[in-house]
């Protein structure tokens, strides 16, 4: 016989792990639609196991069995740990991505547990407030940093030919930008001087104007800014 309210979660987890899931893929990240759903999916299921499990074996007359009902669901958080390392990237200017992503495989495990564990609301609340951190929070941040600190962060990747080039460049950035907070410089024989460099700038200032000033001096052969 079914027991409904067991299928009731699965479906529940499915919906808000998929909720989880159609965030990042608009996003384009690596942990998407199909990763998210599997892991809150499998978290509720094995949350209900184990649950259950504590519960189905009788008392012998000889042995008493105990088990913890949330034994096998504890190793879950853990072992979701292994996926969130896999879309941690370390890029050429030492700058790390997807930590955003990798925690939101451990929040998609942790929606699946509490919803297999009975959790509805708390599931529910979690998620929504998970979009709020992802989604508004950020923008929100931005504002208020361009309203009412009129400063916001760009990094600058900028190609130089010749080494006697770098020093100047630098100087003449500075000009442009509040302050520089890291300077990186990289060599290679087959491309230009890569300088890489963590810059402050005024929140008026737009990208593109800062783009079209520092691509004008002399001995930038390459020019790119992230925000």
């Amino acid at each position: 016989m079914f027991d409904y309210e067991m299928l009731l979660r699965l479906v529940i987890s499915a919906v808000l792990g998929l909720v989880i899931g159609l965030e990042r893929e608009y996003k384009g990240k690596p942990l998407g639609l199909k990763t998210c759903l599997v892991i809150s999916i499998t978290s509720c299921l094995l949350t209900i196991v184990s649950i259950q499990s504590a519960y189905i074996f009788p008392d012998s007359d000889y042995i008493t069995i105990r088990m913890d009902p949330l034994r096998l669901a504890a190793q879950i958080v853990s072992g979701v740990g292994f996926l969130g390392a896999g879309v941690i990237l370390r890029r050429e200017d030492d700058t790390i991505s997807g930590l955003t992503t990798a925690a939101m495989v451990w929040g998609a495990a942790g929606v699946g547990l509490a919803t297999g564990a009975g959790f509805y609301v708390e599931s529910i609340v979690g998620v929504v407030l998970l979009m709020g951190s992802v989604e508004l929070l950020p923008a929100l941040s931005n504002h208020v940093k361009r309203r009412f600190f009129h400063s916001r962060d760009l990094t600058l990747r900028i190609g130089v030919k010749d080494r006697g080039d770098i020093p100047d460049v630098i100087a003449k950035v500075e000009k442009e930008v509040r302050s520089i907070k890291k300077i990186r410089i990289k060599e290679s024989k087959d491309r230009p001087f890569l300088i890489v460099l963590k810059v402050n700038i005024t929140g008026k200032l737009k990208a593109t104007d800062l783009y079209m000033k520092l691509s004008q001096i002399e001995g930038v052969e390459t020019m790119d800014i992230r925000e």
